[in-house]
């Protein structure tokens, strides 16, 4: 379980950064008191426009970021004083792959799994079983710096899947991918959901979200603007398309 408690990021601004964005303070808040639950056995959607906080609020629950106010549980363990433990549950997924070209696919998910104090038993179980879901196994024994972008992709899951977490969060995870890579990450969450685990995920793509959430939350200039089901968000929508909702929830946030 994720739960997200008075979250806020704030940023202190450059005289320069004041005045292209015309702030009369010399700080700004990325993400300003939010707070939201993720439950096990569930696919949690948040969305927002580009700057609204999103990718912000997913690096403070896996820890890159430490927040300015605020705690998240993540199983029980904080980010502000127990990151490692947290580190330890969750898997990060985001749209970026960075990679260490050199490597090839099975060092690199070896490296990940040292980290994590993994037996040989377990990885070469928990390796077999991803590289087959993912089809790594095409291409082995290539290095890296040789692979297309949804190679790489599908790597990275491997490498954040390693462990087996709990708690899995993909940032915007099929941004720029082919549609088979990307339909390889659907089933991965679908898979998640099944085996119970904690499901947080950003997208603009909002099929995605209709095809996987079932809670999701919409954020705008850092600040929550809805949290609910996603069924409560298909009855808002009754006479207008998911994506119109959601502009209308953003403009109606900004307008104010």
């Amino acid at each position: 379980m994720i739960q997200v408690e008075q979250l806020s990021k704030q940023y202190t601004l450059t005289k320069k950064q004041q005045q292209e964005l015309q702030s009369k303070t010399n700080s700004i808040f990325a993400v300003n008191d939010i707070s939201f639950v993720c439950k096990p056995g569930r696919v949690f959607s948040l969305l927002g426009p580009n700057g609204a906080g999103k990718t912000t609020t997913l690096r403070m629950i896996a820890t890159i970021l430490k927040p300015s106010k605020g705690d998240v549980l993540v199983s029980g363990h904080s980010v502000v004083n127990e990151s490692e433990e947290v580190r330890r549950k969750i898997g990060f997924l985001t749209g970026s792959t960075n990679l260490y070209d050199r490597l090839t696919p099975e060092e690199i998910v070896k490296y990940f799994a040292d980290l994590y104090g993994m037996s040989k038993s377990d990885f070469k179980r928990r390796k077999e079983q991803l590289f087959e879901q993912l089809g790594i196994n095409d291409f082995l024994k290539k290095r890296i710096g040789q692979l297309s972008t949804g190679m790489k992709q599908k790597v990275s899951i491997a490498r954040s899947m390693i462990h087996d977490p709990q708690v899995v969060i993909f940032d915007e995870p099929t941004s720029g991918l082919d549609v088979i890579t990307a339909n390889n990450i659907i089933e991965l969450i679908r898979n998640c959901k099944k085996e119970g685990k904690t499901v947080i995920f950003s997208s603009h793509i909002m099929s995605e979200v209709d095809l996987l959430c079932d809670d999701l939350a919409v954020i705008s200039k850092g600040r929550l603007i809805y949290n609910n089901t996603m069924e409560a968000y298909r009855q808002i929508s009754t006479n207008q398309s998911l994506t119109e909702t959601f502009i209308q929830l953003v403009q109606q946030n900004q307008a104010q």
